[in-house]
Order: structure tokens, then C-alpha cells, then sequence
């Protein structure tokens, strides 16, 4: 009988000089590793490949000029990669550019092909929707839009009709069962 295992990742060496002087080896070891992740979680928030190709080169400049201000006592750091790159499309979402050129372009082709609206970006291989599928089911909508979605807080509220107050209780009582989740898992 076969046993279907998890492909573990050794984790990754680094020291906190080497963060500080932006280590090219480091840098391009964290590019290898992390950018198909990034990738997939930017093509869940704006829909379009080559927006996210733009964005995940965007991300990683942030990334490589910000290293030296990474606090690894705030959380790891493809978690911090992951929020900068998140705050990146939210960011361009949010653009003017962005909301003018949503007003006069046609809709994109991926909304008339239909055979493809169940295909998700592959951010799996990190586990996150794994880790989603276990919240329930108001908690988890909340997480999507907050985090694939780019929604503000008020935004959310508006979209689902709850209050303010709740929808920031909610992500925040998933964020602690995201945080136990994960540690149950190491």
C-alpha cells in the first residue's frame, strides 16, 4: 500500500546580516522559491496573467529593498513576502490607472470562457486552500475577499451586508485558527 506524502521543504538558511546587505545568493535562492507562490495569490486578486506577471516583478523590488527592515519576530518571512505582495495588487487595484482602464476596456476573454471558472491559481502547493477549506464557511468567505479579493474591511461589510464590527471579529477569529491550524501542522 502506497502512502500519498506531503513533499516537505527544507527550510530556508538565512541570517539576519545577510537580510540587512540584500544577499544576491540569498535573494535569488527566496526569488526560486517563493515566486510561483506570490504569483499564484496575485493572479487570484486581479484576474489577468500579465498584470500579474508585472505585479510579482513589482513585489519582488519591494521585497529586495525592504529586506532590511524584515523583523523575523513578526512573523516568518514568506509571510511577509506574501503581505507585501498582497498590499502590491490591493494597491494597484485601488490605482487610478487601474479604475480608468476598468471603465473603458471590453470584458476579458477569461469571462466568456466558461469551461475554465472552476480552474483556480495554483497557490496549493503552499497548502493555503487547504487551510481555508478548514475555517468555516462565513469565516472563510471573509478571508477570500480580505486576501484574494483585495476588499477593505468596510467593503466586505457593504458586500455582505454585516457590520463593520463583525467582519473585523471574524478575521481575526480566522487568523487565530489559521495561526493553530498551522501549528498543528509543524
Amino acid at each position: 500500500m502506497q502512502h500519498s506524502q506531503k513533499k516537505q521543504i527544507a527550510p530556508l538558511a538565512f541570517t539576519r546580516e545577510q537580510l540587512q546587505q540584500r544577499d544576491k545568493k540569498l535573494f535569488t535562492e527566496i526569488y526560486q522559491r517563493y515566486s510561483a507562490a506570490l504569483y499564484g495569490l496575485l493572479l487570484a486578486i486581479v484576474h489577468d496573467r500579465e498584470t500579474a506577471e508585472d505585479l510579482l516583478q513589482d513585489s519582488f523590488i519591494k521585497i529586495w529593498h525592504g529586506l532590511p527592515s524584515y523583523d523575523d519576530k513578526r512573523g516568518t518571512l514568506f509571510t511577509w513576502m506574501l503581505n507585501v505582495t498582497r498590499n502590491t495588487a490591493i494597491d494597484y487595484l485601488r490605482s487610478r490607472r487601474y479604475q480608468e482602464q476598468q471603465k473603458t476596456d471590453e470584458l476579458p476573454d477569461y469571462v466568456y470562457d466558461h469551461d475554465n471558472w472552476s480552474i483556480q491559481p495554483n497557490v496549493d502547493h503552499i497548502g493555503l486552500r487547504e487551510l481555508l477549506d478548514k475555517l468555516d464557511c462565513e469565516v472563510r468567505r471573509i478571508v477570500e475577499l480580505a486576501y484574494f479579493g483585495g476588499y477593505t474591511h468596510s467593503e466586505i461589510a457593504e458586500t455582505l451586508g454585516i457590520p463593520l464590527g463583525t467582519v473585523k471579529t471574524r478575521l481575526r477569529a480566522a487568523i487565530l485558527q489559521l495561526r493553530a491550524l498551522l501549528r498543528d501542522e509543524l
